[in-house]
């Protein structure tokens, strides 16, 4: 039975480029089962493409993306969609559709995966369970436009959730919340690992919420990983890029998400 602590997932020399852009020149990185691992750097380095690339939503000009000794990178659609049943992402909008209620979006992932093997009281039970999770017990026939911002979030999460996965990829889980509703997220991440041992990767810009919710940090800069140890190694690093960012000063600016979301 594989254990926490053994390695899951590994960049491995990850090239990548958008037009004239690099936004990784070398990366390397490893995960370990059942840690939180948070993904921190300036605006566009390309946190999020690494959560892409991680599940083949994108592809690596070069190099290699390991997942639980499977190489991703060279892997056709049935395959990445066996991996996407393992690796759920929490994307930064939340990605609710409006058009249906609360129930069928946290149901979506199951019908789309599991039809063929989940009855649809089963579909029924486990989105039950999902949003019992994240504390909205009960609301499955409501819209998301009906549910606050931190609301929606954790509709979201109960959505990726619902797959039983065994990595959630969390890009900016946070952003746009109340400290209060920061403050929730942050408990569901760390509950989650707890309880369900699911390994964590979370792309964030709040440095409270890294130094309360990680087990390690790694830090993008320059289409390197700069920085990758635990928090106190991270707060410790001489690095003075790792302490300018840490303190809020001299941020980079690299425009290379904007790309992708526009």
């Amino acid at each position: 039975m594989p254990g926490v602590g053994e390695e899951l997932i590994r960049f491995r020399d990850v090239y990548k480029a958008f037009g004239p852009k690099e936004v990784y020149r070398g990366l390397m990185l490893a995960v370990e089962r059942g840690e939180v691992l948070t993904i921190v750097g300036g605006s566009g380095v390309g946190k999020s493409v690494m959560l892409k690339m991680l599940i083949g939503l994108l592809k690596p000009d070069h190099g290699s993306i390991v997942f639980d000794n499977q190489e991703v990178t060279t892997m056709n659609e049935r395959k990445l969609s066996d991996v996407r049943r393992r690796i759920a992402m929490l994307f930064q909008s939340g990605a609710l559709f409006d058009s249906i209620n609360v129930g069928d979006n946290v149901a979506y992932g199951l019908d789309e995966h599991f039809h063929y093997t989940m009855s649809k009281r089963e579909i029924k039970e486990r989105v039950e369970w999902a949003l019992g999770l994240v504390g909205l017990p009960g609301i499955e026939e409501m819209r998301p436009a009906d549910l606050s911002g931190g609301m929606r979030k954790r509709v979201a999460l109960a959505r990726a959730i619902a797959l039983q996965p065994e990595v959630l990829l969390y890009d900016e889980p946070t952003t746009g919340l109340d400290p209060i509703n920061t403050a929730r997220v942050n408990h569901l991440i760390m509950g989650l690992q707890r309880t369900l041992n699911i390994t964590s990767i979370v792309v964030t810009h709040d440095m409270k919420s890294v130094f309360e919710i990680a087990d390690k940090v790694a830090m993008v800069h320059s289409g390197r990983i700069i920085c990758h140890g635990s928090v106190d190694e991270f707060r410790s690093s001489r690095d003075p890029r790792v302490a300018d960012f840490i303190e809020g000063r001299a941020p980079v600016k690299e425009d290379v998400e904007t790309l992708l979301n526009a």
